[in-house]
């Protein structure tokens, strides 16, 4: 962000107790190491389910950026959310909205439905909790939260090129890579690029 923002963090993090969590133990291991304890005394980071919080009235603020469509049912969350804010505190969430990455999925739909992939994806549901204002703004409120903001932001992901494309695959759609042997991932990643190209063709400078 620019300086003011910055500033304003900055400020925050100094002036309160600050807790990050996780659900991956490598993650909570790096956070911890780039962000040691006896450098950022209020800083600390835990290995939590985020439908299993364990706080009580500790927070003034919950801030999540685009995790929460990993979890599918999103009530517990909420409420433990709800339970997390101390009187008068506030969440502010960013997240994979309804209709998120839908061609991407279309294609990907399309490839699992072959012979050739079939197989690996035997009683295989959708792994994404993308959802819309409509479905989410009733949970909130059997939370407890009172909603100020509620939106959902259509938004064109640009990738520069085929390569870039792939490496987007590789690190985010790993609920559908993880289900095809390793030795597969790069074919997999292939046919599915070539799926959604054929479908989605590349601009004129050959952005995606």
């Amino acid at each position: 962000g620019d300086g003011k923002v910055t500033a304003e963090v900055a400020a925050y993090l100094e002036a309160g107790t600050v807790v990050g969590i996780d659900n991956s133990e490598e993650m909570i291991a790096l956070a911890n190491e780039n962000f040691p304890s006896h450098l950022y005394p209020n800083l600390s980071f835990q290995q939590q389910d985020a439908r299993e919080l364990p706080f009580c009235r500790e927070f003034n603020v919950v801030f999540s950026n685009a995790v929460l469509h990993w979890v599918l049912d999103h009530g517990p969350v909420l409420k433990g959310i709800y339970r997390a804010l101390k009187p008068g505190g506030r969440v502010v969430v960013q997240m994979g909205g309804k209709g998120n990455a839908a061609r991407v999925v279309e294609a990907v739909n399309e490839i699992m439905n072959q012979n050739e992939w079939q197989g690996y994806f035997d009683k295989f549901s959708f792994p994404y909790g993308f959802y819309s204002p409509e479905e989410y703004e009733p949970w909130l409120r059997d939370a407890g939260f009172n909603v100020v903001s509620l939106e959902l932001k259509p938004k064109d992901m640009v990738h520069e090129n085929v390569k870039n494309f792939k490496g987007w695959f590789r690190t985010t759609w790993l609920p559908y890579l993880h289900r095809v042997p390793e030795e597969s991932w790069e074919a997999f990643i292939d046919v599915v690029t070539e799926t959604y190209l054929r479908i989605n063709p590349p601009d004129r400078e050959g952005k995606i």
